[in-house]
């Protein structure tokens, strides 16, 4: 918010939320969006998968719906490489949170916003949902331990991988004392209810679709996804927006993209925060919405979303 001859005027926010999913996008795709969002002068939270990367085991996934489809349009070989999509079958995987200390920290020593995306990424992908609270909390506290190691000080914020959560999960964001978390898809930032059950932490869902949901569908490609997209954003809602990118992609082959978007947000007015600014500058209550499951376009399986108030 700004002043100007007494009056008050906002000023558009989108909160840019970095999913950082593999070792290669800790090594490679980091320093690069680091430096890129440098050089544009804006902000962003990064949010670091931190236990061994086993991204080889979504081989899993392969008789989902939909996931077939999305393999073939994103080039999965292409954005992750043979290697990464080895780990944890053919080949042990690497200790992100071990072996990148030093880069996850000099993300935040560079003035970024960093929070938990996970500690195994496909595990708690594939199997959160359905697990119960012994086996999340361990999940969690994995990651919280593996972030104070890092870091020195607990985490403040999350952001589930693959928008996939359960109720347990959703309590412990609020007994761990985690300011926000990102876990879901919506229109707005709201305090989730689950079954009636009223969560004290807010959620800020992903309010945009991603790349990888659009590129290669409906006349979609990576020469026109950023028109697309700032077309999607010409008109600016009440509470912002919150678009969420990878390290793998937009750290990646698609920085390019992720650099039009870029330009493009700021010449639409918007000021790209991390999700942090975004939540201090929302005002008065939040509004109370259920936690549902359901489904997105161009993503397989389902996810956390946000509901009906």
């Amino acid at each position: 918010m700004i002043e100007e001859s007494g009056n008050t005027i906002s000023i558009p926010q989108l909160a840019l939320k970095i999913d950082v999913d593999t070792y290669r996008g800790t090594c490679e795709g980091v320093p690069r969006l680091v430096e890129t969002l440098k050089r544009h002068g804006v902000q962003a939270t990064f949010f670091f998968s931190l236990g061994t990367d086993h991204t080889g085991r979504a081989i899993r996934r392969v008789f989902r719906p939909g996931f077939l489809g999305k393999v073939s349009r994103t080039s999965v070989l292409e954005h992750y490489g043979l290697k990464t999509l080895l780990y944890g079958t053919l080949l042990p995987g690497p200790d992100i949170g071990r072996n990148c200390a030093q880069i996850l920290r000099s993300v935040r020593d560079a003035g970024f916003e960093v929070g938990i995306h996970c500690y195994d990424h496909i595990r708690w992908q594939d199997y959160v949902a359905g697990k119960d609270n012994e086996w999340t909390r361990h999940e969690m506290q994995c990651a919280v331990d593996r972030f104070i190691e890092i870091f020195g000080v607990a985490p403040k914020a999350h952001a589930a991988a693959g928008w996939q959560m359960n109720r347990h999960a959703l309590r412990l964001m609020q007994r761990l004392g985690f300011d926000y978390s990102s876990d879901t898809r919506g229109t707005h930032p709201f305090l989730p209810t689950w079954n009636a059950e009223l969560v004290d932490c807010p959620q800020l869902p992903t309010t945009l679709p991603t790349l990888d949901e659009i590129i290669n569908r409906e006349g979609v490609t990576v020469e026109n996804v950023a028109q697309y997209l700032l077309g999607l954003t010409a008109d600016p809602p009440a509470m912002g927006h919150v678009f969420t990118l990878h390290a793998e992609l937009e750290g990646g082959k698609w920085m390019p993209v992720f650099e039009q978007l870029i330009i493009g947000w700021k010449e639409q007015g918007y000021e790209l925060v991390s999700l942090r600014q975004y939540l201090e500058n929302l005002k008065g209550i939040l509004p109370r919405n259920e936690l549902v499951i359901g489904t997105v376009d161009g993503r397989s399986g389902t996810l956390a979303m946000q509901g009906k108030s």
